[in-house]
């Protein structure tokens, strides 16, 4: 008949006849009772099963005498109400108080039904197995709201997650695709220019060694645009321009594998180069700003074997992650300007795959990282975070890599995020 054994009806009654004749009368139709014989006593009960609910559960009905020694019914019933831990549980009065203004009073209270005295055991039974099963269906909803609350939460965060991922990997393939064009112009020429360059010094010293004593306007040109200097530093210019454009070249390629559109198919990776790849588009934000030094990046990797994983949404968890790192050292160094670090280490432990970010930021309380991983939970302030990133980055990690995303932080000491994949 019920769902569990331990939960029981709580009568409260100072006479023992009420109380053994009920007693008996619930046990006879299948209910476990227990029993108290005022308003302190049933209010101390409870108080022990707020304390440990597992030992002690909360009773799920409670038959509440008006007139007793002490705190009356009505008290008690308020006191019951007003905790957080109690006022779900339904209480029906019983009284012979049988006055409009009396039963009034008890309603308002929050009292679901009122019996009254002398009572018929038998509409006393019937009653209680009609709220009883009241309770049971509202448990039963509000459990399923939650479920359901749950489950829409995750089909959201799921759908953000893959808009941002599509909408970020298009932008981010016609950007890098519209970077190679001019930049194979750019390489594809630098070379050619050198040997143009080389030709043209070499021309320009036979000419300075068959005709050593040219006219006097060259001699005058020559020496207005320094010609050595102008040759020597051209060379260094096109060095330059080589340099810039393998740097160019470099945050392309990153930017082509951050948003490799092959999400939904499972490929060996090398974490190292993905995690660096990361790093390279951040580079902007982890050099000096003028407000503030260098962010210093210590890479403490391990070896570390090819990973089977997703590609473009392991990219998207170590840009959220890092780009939290920064966020926490710089609103460090606002507060007390301590150095900013932040240190990636990577090993193989128990056969997974470990890569920890930490920072040396101002860390999180207890209470903040228990709701860390929840979606729309920030810290930040109003439209500098969603509330999504890390909500997304635990999802990619648990269900779609079948990994684990850890945090442990210190207040005042900083954070460290760990993931671990399977190997």
């Amino acid at each position: 008949m019920f769902e569990s054994e331990k939960k029981f009806i709580l009568i409260v009654d100072d006479s023992a006849t009420n109380l053994a004749v009920l007693s008996q009368a619930l046990k006879t139709a299948g209910y476990k009772v227990r029993v108290a014989v005022d308003g302190e006593s049933a209010l101390a009960m409870l108080r022990k099963c707020a304390i440990d609910s597992t030992k002690n559960p909360f009773p799920e009905l409670i038959l509440l005498d008006v007139q007793m020694p002490g705190i009356d019914g009505f008290e008690t019933c308020r006191r019951i109400k007003d905790d957080q831990e109690t006022k779900t549980i339904p209480v029906i009065f019983m009284t012979a108080l049988a006055d409009a203004e009396s039963k009034i009073k008890g309603l308002s209270l929050g009292a679901v039904d009122y019996i009254t005295k002398p009572f018929e055991q038998d509409e006393v039974i019937a009653r209680v197995n009609i709220h009883w099963r009241l309770k049971q269906l509202t448990d039963n909803l509000e459990e399923q709201v939650t479920q359901r609350t749950s489950a829409l939460q995750q089909a959201q965060v799921k759908v953000v997650q893959q808009e941002k991922l599509s909408a970020l990997g298009q932008l981010v393939a016609g950007v890098a695709h519209e970077i190679n064009n001019p930049l194979s112009f750019m390489v594809s020429n630098i070379a050619p220019a050198k040997e143009y360059l080389a030709e043209i010094t070499e021309v320009l010293s036979l000419y300075q060694k068959h005709y050593p004593e040219p006219a006097s306007d060259i001699v005058s040109k020559i020496e207005d645009i320094d010609l050595e200097f102008v040759i020597e530093d051209f060379s260094h210019l096109l060095d330059s321009m080589e340099v810039g454009t393998e740097r160019i070249k470099d945050i392309s390629l990153s930017l082509r594998n951050f948003a490799r559109s092959d999400g939904d198919i499972a490929s060996a990776i090398e974490l190292h180069q993905t995690v660096d790849s990361t790093l390279l588009l951040l580079k902007h934000r982890l050099k000096d700003q003028g407000c503030r030094p260098a962010i210093e990046v210590i890479q403490n990797y391990g070896e570390l074997p090819l990973i089977k994983c997703y590609p473009g949404p392991m990219n998207q968890v170590f840009m959220n992650l890092l780009a939290n790192a920064i966020d926490a050292v710089e609103e460090a160094w606002e507060k007390d300007q301590r150095p900013l670090n932040i240190t990636i280490s990577t090993e193989v432990l128990r056969e997974s795959a470990i890569v920890r970010i930490a920072d040396n930021g101002l860390g999180m309380a207890d209470e903040i990282q228990q709701h860390l991983f929840e979606p729309l939970f920030t810290t930040k302030a109003v439209g500098k975070g969603t509330g999504l990133g890390l909500s997304i980055a635990k999802q990619i990690v648990t269900d779609k890599h079948g990994g684990q995303l850890f945090c442990k932080s210190i207040a005042g000491k900083g954070t460290e995020f760990a993931i671990e994949l399977p190997i």
